[in-house]
């Protein structure tokens, strides 16, 4: 891709409620996740908390020219903790922090707050559709495929390379597990299947960093691979 860009980081948001609350569901098997906000306002756990501060450090040891989160709070709490830190021991991203909705979560549609067991009782038709389709181009009626997620993360990164003023050279995305694989297939041209084989074994921990560098052809290659060393000494 043709882009500004030399770097490229995305870190993922701090554990939050709908995490724990989707564990706990799923392992006592029931059909529903028990969560009372929107999926745009979960907030973050004590742990989440944490995390992000962690991520902070990270930030202030080598800062980038922008940060970019994901409007929703979880990400969005994550980015202004992480920046809080950095800027206590001295450190200011020029660019700031830009918020856009194109690194938002993948919205589920009808199958919005179920397990799988929960779409395997109450859509079963959905869940034939979904085999049929396969992961990357199946919409769930009302949400969005792992195509829809590429299509705006790769426009906002061609906006990001395109900017003439200040152009950031640098960029820290804080989004979602999700955005991880968008941003590999976008940027290292992988393949529909390389990509879902790639996301089976993938474990994408919250508060992780992954990270890509584009060499002198333009080619941008994975550096860090949820990373979680600055995570270590965090207790809980």
């Amino acid at each position: 891709m043709t882009t500004r860009l030399d770097w490229v980081g995305l870190v993922r948001h701090g554990q939050s409620t709908g995490n724990v609350a989707r564990e706990v569901a799923e392992a006592a098997g029931h059909e529903v996740i028990d969560i009372a906000e929107r999926d745009a306002d979960v907030p973050l756990t004590a742990l989440g908390e944490r995390q992000a501060r962690a991520v902070g450090e990270w930030l202030a040891a080598d800062p980038p020219d922008l940060v970019v989160a994901s409007t929703y709070r979880r990400a969005l709490d994550t980015a202004r903790l992480a920046l809080a830190v950095a800027a206590e021991r001295g450190v200011t991203v020029a660019g700031g922090l830009r918020v856009d909705e194109r690194v938002r979560d993948r919205e589920l549609g009808v199958l919005d707050l179920l397990t799988s067991h929960g779409v395997a009782e109450r859509w079963p038709d959905e869940l034939r559709r979904k085999q049929r389709l396969g992961k990357f181009y199946y919409r769930p009626p009302g949400g969005e495929s792992w195509a829809d997620v590429v299509l705006r993360v790769r426009s906002l990164l061609a906006e990001l390379g395109a900017e003439h003023s200040a152009p950031a050279r640098r960029v820290v995305f804080v989004a979602h597990e999700m955005t991880v694989f968008a941003l590999r297939y976008v940027l290292e041209s992988v393949s529909e299947q390389d990509l879902l084989a790639t996301a089976v074994r993938t474990d994408v921990p919250h508060g992780s960093v992954t990270a890509w560098q584009r060499d002198g052809s333009g080619a941008f290659h994975l550096t860090l691979e949820q990373a979680t060393g600055h995570l270590t000494a965090l207790p809980g």
